[in-house]
């Protein structure tokens, strides 16, 4: 059945090896069920409910892609686009949570209708190489910086915006946190460069552990008022009533004090950097399994798309911010995933989490930081086939990759990107390299700039 249903042998693979690279891609990804809720209950929302919600949206999206298009990626909440949900949308612009979450699930359905009209296909293939690296690493900067916030290493400074981290004021809160942050980087890259399955959820469990020795031991002391709490794990059972606080909670969202203007901005903002993020990963990690055509093009994209874009709905729904596919998925390609039974273990392993959650929902910012700012460097290496010998194409990805940590916004990053290819080569004499789809992109971003 399994053969019939995959086809594992045309694929040259088989189930021990689907099996464990589904557990290896699980494993490396497994980060995002304690930083999603952690970055997530920064807009007021119930952590348990989100570690839920991430759970299945985890589950369905993985399946799908499974059974849709028989690939070995996997989705979750992206990275990125939970920071720009929170920090940006909620945070930063002020919305309540459930309006963002509405904002979610209107991108979804365009995302569906996009998908199913051969619209992302042709986005796909047409945005130029060069500027999907300058996106993925910006993310990757982005996504580290938060990162370098979350560890106490990154700090408010009025002179210079940002500073570090004054080790011997407040030791034993910001200061502890910052070392033992450190520590949890070294140890993660240290396992990653052994090769060691899991080396990222290791690094975020043995800093968690030392975290609790130094409770234990004073070094790390407990201040609610300051928002450093105990690090000792809760073993009750999961509140799964907790999942009634987000899930379907998009559908009460107050719009009284949200301008169709600027919801429509936030929906746009979404779509475009999901769009980009999506197309990045798929491109990245079918390149290294060797799954794109002569044409350099990857078939079945349709179907993942649109499994991509279901789960972004879905997602919504349960509550959580944009699921998309994982650039971590390349580790059980790395560990020999072919089809889409590395995926069916993977969204399995996601749904057993659920009964974990009061572990997950424990784990402090600090813990998770390492993972964020060691993500952010794999993300970042796609830099390294940037072509800097032609201004043309180097530019624009550097300018992308530049404004997003700077400007602390994933949508600028890729609408700065996009401006400054379509203007940087029209202006060279190189005109034709620019597809009509790049002339439309960046038109609407300039109106964007213009209108709202």
């Amino acid at each position: 059945m399994l053969e019939k249903m995959f086809k594992l042998k045309a694929n040259h693979t088989d189930v021990r090896t689907e099996v464990i690279a589904g557990l290896t891609t699980f494993m490396t990804m497994a980060y995002i069920l304690a930083v999603n809720p952690n970055m997530l209950a920064a807009t007021g929302m119930d952590a348990t409910a989100v570690l839920i919600a991430t759970c299945l949206a985890s589950c369905v999206g993985t399946l799908c892609m499974a059974f849709m298009a028989n690939y070995p990626f996997a989705l979750a909440p992206g990275m990125g686009l939970n920071a720009y949900f929170a920090y940006t949308v909620c945070i930063g612009m002020g919305y309540d949570w459930r309006v963002a979450l509405a904002a979610v699930a209107v991108e979804g359905i365009i995302f569906v209708v996009l998908s199913l009209t051969n619209v992302r296909e042709a986005i796909f293939n047409a945005i130029p190489k060069t500027l999907k690296k300058g996106v993925s690493a910006g993310i990757g900067l982005f996504i580290a910086f938060i990162g370098l916030q979350g560890a106490h290493l990154v700090v408010n400074n009025d002179s210079t915006l940002v500073s570090y981290v004054n080790f011997k004021a407040n030791f034993n809160t910001e200061g502890i946190c910052a070392i033992l942050a450190l520590v949890g980087l070294f140890i993660t890259v240290i396992l990653y460069a052994k090769n060691v399955k899991g080396a990222i959820l290791i690094g975020i469990v043995a800093t968690w552990v030392l975290g609790m020795i130094c409770q234990a031991t004073g070094l790390y002391q407990v201040n609610f008022d300051t928002g450093f709490y105990s690090l000792y794990p809760s073993f009750a059972i999961t509140d799964f009533s907790a999942f009634g606080q987000t899930f379907g909670q998009l559908f009460k969202a107050d719009f009284s004090n949200v301008g169709i203007a600027n919801f429509i901005v936030v929906v746009l903002a979404f779509l475009f950097v999901d769009m980009f993020d999506t197309i990045g990963t798929l491109v990245g990690v079918a390149t290294k399994a060797k799954m794109l055509d002569k044409d350099d093009k990857l078939p079945r994209i349709k179907n993942a798309l649109l499994a991509d874009a279901i789960a972004t709905f879905v997602g919504a729904v349960f509550g959580t911010s944009t699921t998309t596919t994982y650039v971590e998925s390349s580790a059980g390609v790395g560990a020999g995933a072919r089809t889409g039974l590395s995926s069916v273990v993977t969204g399995l392993m996601f749904l057993l989490a659920i009964f974990f959650a009061p572990v997950f929902t424990a784990i402090p910012g600090f813990a998770t930081a390492p993972a964020l700012i060691f993500v952010g460097f794999l993300m970042v290496t796609t830099v390294l086939e940037v072509d800097f010998s032609d201004l043309t194409e180097s530019v624009p990805a550097y300018l992308c990759l530049l404004a997003m940590p700077l400007m602390y916004s994933i949508s600028e990053g890729i609408a700065v990107g996009v401006i400054s290819y379509v203007v940087i080569n029209l202006c060279a004499g190189k005109a034709k390299k620019i597809t009509p789809l790049m002339y439309v992109l960046a038109i609407l971003f300039v109106c964007k700039y213009i209108f709202l």
